[in-house]
């Protein structure tokens, strides 16, 4: 039987542990926290996974809070006028349908998971020097925690990662007694609202620890208005502020924030990282290899709300990519062609990502405005977060753009 470690319990580790499990491989997962201090701890993302992700949970019989979350059936986008009115307003409908469960939740339930199907459940902040001692007692050493020292091992790949300073500052704020919306009661959606040179609003319903709930996600353009949450520790001041600048910047979506109170004392985040792909093998001092999992090697800006689901696709090629490989040693060209098979899904979120942090050209707006008169065209826009690599065929390039909005229209007519 092999045995493989893995460090960080997090969406990609826990999958990833879970379904070696199943698969008969003797499976030490090591986590900084127990299931009962993540549980009770702070909130950790703003997780929505649209349908391949959640079918990846689904084929390893993983989906335990599919019938307790709300089901997401579209992706919304708003555009604020220099009024703060909504220059832009529409729907988009996902073919699939799309989930968030608070990780705390998820982790804490799939941790236990693991334990009582007989897994190895270490409870320790693991360093380099563990991994060191580690790499001689293992097949594989796969590391899916990502940040603190372990994520140095793994050097920047500068020619994937365009920005090397943060995109966004981060806020999120869990919570309960957001009214009922207005545009389309009869359905659930994520809701984007932009605001051109300040930043996006996304509000997205959840199930959390008290059960179903709403975020509330700021991602604000460094050193403008929104830049606004570092240095506040206080919750309800985040949450205060978080509502200020709703009531200014998207009021429409305020009007339905009045009464909103906060999950829990754990409910709001606030941070700021750089979006970076790093080089996917780490290199121990005593001479091991390691292989970074997730956002250990490609971590995104949630602007385009693809960490959760990017974490499932890793796992789940990393999966197969173990599992196909057999008996045979986990050498430095398999962790090469691992990563590489990843990538190949990756890499269309890294240009979809990257492309939404600048300002969008021409063709874009256009893409957007017409989503609000054509169905059809809102409906294959929003069902990109699902498949990102469907973009290439619309989104990038504007004759293309202009190909597919002459043909939607010609459609509709």
């Amino acid at each position: 039987m092999r045995k493989i470690l893995i460090v960080g319990a997090g969406q990609s580790g826990l999958q990833l542990a879970l379904g070696l499990q199943s698969q008969g491989y003797e499976i030490t997962l090591m986590s900084n926290r127990t299931a009962d201090e993540i549980r009770s701890g702070r909130v950790m993302s703003t997780q929505c996974m649209f349908h391949t992700a959640l079918q990846h949970e689904r084929d390893l019989q993983l989906g335990f809070w599919e019938s307790q979350a709300p089901r997401i059936e579209g992706v919304g986008m708003s555009v604020a006028a220099p009024d703060s009115s909504r220059a832009v307003d529409w729907v988009g409908k996902l073919d699939g349908y799309a989930q968030s469960v608070d990780q705390r939740v998820k982790m804490a339930g799939w941790m236990e998971t693991f334990a009582q199907r007989g897994g190895q459940l270490v409870i320790h902040g693991a360093a380099v020097s563990d991994l060191d001692f580690f790499s001689r007692t293992y097949d594989l050493v796969l590391v899916s925690a990502g940040k603190g020292e372990l994520v140095s091992m793994f050097g920047r790949d500068a020619s994937r990662s365009p920005y090397d300073a943060p995109q966004r500052a981060l806020a999120v704020a869990y919570v309960h007694g957001l009214g009922p919306r207005p545009e389309h009661p009869e359905f659930d959606a994520v809701r984007c609202n932009l605001v051109p040179g300040v930043g996006e609003l996304f509000v997205m319903p959840t199930f959390t620890t008290s059960g179903r709930a709403d975020i509330l996600f700021w991602e604000g353009i460094p050193g403008g208005p929104l830049d606004a949450f570092q240095g506040i520790k206080d919750p309800a001041e985040h949450l205060a502020l978080t509502l200020e600048l709703m009531e200014r910047f998207t009021p429409w979506e305020y009007a339905r924030a009045t009464k909103v109170e906060l999950t829990d004392a754990n409910g709001t985040l606030s941070g700021r990282y750089a979006p970076t792909v790093r080089n996917p093998i780490g290199r121990l001092p005593g001479g091991g290899l390691v292989l970074g999992v997730a956002d250990v090697v490609v971590a995104n800006d949630p602007i385009t709300g693809q960490g959760s689901n990017s974490a499932s696709k890793c796992a789940a090629s990393y999966l197969d990519s173990i599992v196909s490989h057999g008996d045979q040693p986990f050498d430095e060209a398999w962790m090469r062609s691992a990563f590489d098979r990843y990538w190949d899904t990756a890499r269309h979120v890294t240009k979809w990502t990257n492309a939404m942090l600048a300002a969008p050209p021409e063709h874009v707006l256009q893409l957007i405005g017409a989503a609000g008169q054509l169905p059809r065209v809102a409906d294959r826009f929003v069902n990109g977060f699902d498949d990102p690599s469907d973009l290439e065929n619309f989104f990038y390039d504007p004759e293309k753009t202009h190909a597919f909005l002459a043909e939607a229209a010609g459609a509709a007519s």
